[in-house]
């Protein structure tokens, strides 16, 4: 049984229609993200060192806005402070890859972020197989080969490869060990697995079309939260659950300005249901599960309306 029969599943009345839409300054940052509200007021980059903004510590490869980043639809609320960091990867063709927010005492990321829209959703390159350590963490606090070397574990990734093949550079960063998590080769089955299904028939071949969003916003891990995980021999952890939390924008649907959000909940377990509603959520239930608060940045009265339900017809 899925966790779906725990809540009531339900759209969202023709009330909602006339929410007012996310507002922004003149440097493009929304007004109320209570990530950019945690760095200050410093525009700042990174060049691939280490910068504090406030209470957040962040990286990048080169120029991007660290706050403007933050500021983006589909980064949750940061945890911030001493020992996280936030990571953003970026490729010279359309900028922004994909963010994590990384824990130096785990070595694990909370999750990752990306979007998908029509500027980088097409395929220029293969899977390239590149794996490597992430070059923007401190090597002290890195994933490595070795720590999944004869673990019993494969090195499972939280943004596919598949879900970055518009440049080799943006498959290249798919394959940073900061990017994965320790799966049970049977929990992501190719073609078998209940997680396979709903990352490549549900997720991308169902959801990332331009029929059915203008954007996508995704955010996908394992995880790492006070009793949800287990340890590697090396000391990472192991997720006992994973997640996906995404957020459609379609200009031309006239309620809640376009916006439509849904979660899924997985344990980390072998699994062959290839009817992935029955691991449907509401974000609200979805952030209860996991602690995070997904979509922050969105206006507080919209955020509310997105993510209290979720209308299965429309998904």
């Amino acid at each position: 049984m899925g966790l779906t029969s725990m809540f009531l599943c339900v759209s969202c009345g023709d009330d909602d229609d006339d929410l007012p839409a996310p507002t922004y300054d003149e440097s493009g940052i929304f007004a109320n993200s209570p990530n950019v509200a945690q760095m200050g007021n410093t525009s700042t980059s990174s060049r691939g060192g280490v910068v504090t903004m406030g209470n957040i510590q962040a990286v990048s490869e080169g120029t991007t806005d660290l706050r403007q980043v933050a500021a983006r639809l589909e980064i949750p609320r940061l945890k911030g402070g001493s020992r996280n960091l936030f990571v953003v990867h970026t490729v010279p063709t359309y900028g922004v890859n994909y963010c994590l927010e990384w824990s130096y005492d785990l070595r694990a990321q909370y999750w990752a972020a990306f979007r998908w829209d029509d500027s980088n959703t097409g395929k220029s390159t293969d899977r390239s197989d590149a794996w490597a350590e992430d070059p923007l963490i401190p090597s002290s606090y890195r994933s490595t080969q070795d720590d999944y070397r004869n673990s019993g574990y494969t090195r499972g990734h939280i943004v596919a490869s598949e879900d970055r093949v518009i440049s080799v550079e943006a498959n290249k960063q798919t394959f940073y060990y900061s990017n994965m998590h320790p799966q049970n080769s049977t929990f992501n089955a190719e073609k078998q697995s209940t997680w396979w299904h709903i990352e490549n028939k549900v997720l991308r071949d169902k959801y990332n079309k331009s029929s059915f969003r203008d954007t996508l916003y995704v955010v996908k891990g394992g995880t790492i939260n006070t009793g949800n995980y287990g340890l590697t021999s090396t000391g990472i952890p192991v997720p006992y659950n994973f997640f996906i939390a995404i957020l459609r924008k379609k200009k031309d649907d006239p309620t809640l300005n376009g916006y439509k959000a849904i979660g899924f909940w997985l344990k980390h377990v072998a699994n062959k249901d290839t009817n992935y509603k029955n691991y449907a959520v509401s974000i609200d239930k979805l952030e209860e599960l996991t602690g995070i608060d997904f979509f922050c940045n969105l206006p507080d009265e919209l955020e509310e309306k997105v993510e209290n339900s979720i209308n299965l017809s429309i998904w």
